[in-house]
C-alpha cells in the first residue's frame, strides 16, 4: 500500500461524503440518501482498513513502533473526525 493509493482511498471516501450531503440539501428522497450512507460506510470501512495496512508496512520498514500521531494519515479517518463539531450529519 503506498500513500498514493491511501490518498486514492481516502479522496473516494471524502467524495462520497460530499455527494451525500448535497443530494441531502437538494431533498433526495430517504431510501437514496440511506443507499449513500451505506456506500460511505463501506468507503470508510475500506479506507481504515487501507490505513492500518499503511501502517503496519511503514512499521516494518523502519523497524520500529511509531505512535500515532493525531490528526496524521496515520490515524484512521473517523478517529480525526470524532468530536469534530463542525461537522453536520444528514438527517
Amino acid at each position: 500500500m503506498t500513500m498514493q493509493e491511501l490518498e486514492r482511498v481516502e479522496k473516494n471516501m471524502r467524495q462520497q461524503w460530499h455527494d451525500l450531503v448535497i443530494a441531502e440539501q437538494d431533498g433526495a428522497d430517504l431510501p437514496a440518501l440511506e443507499q449513500m450512507y451505506d456506500t460511505y460506510i463501506l468507503l470508510a470501512e475500506e479506507y481504515n482498513r487501507c490505513s492500518e495496512e499503511y501502517q503496519r508496512e511503514q512499521q516494518r520498514g523502519q523497524g520500529r513502533h511509531n505512535p500515532v500521531v493525531p490528526g496524521s494519515k496515520k490515524q484512521s479517518f473517523l478517529g480525526r473526525e470524532k468530536g469534530r463539531e463542525d461537522v453536520k450529519l444528514a438527517s
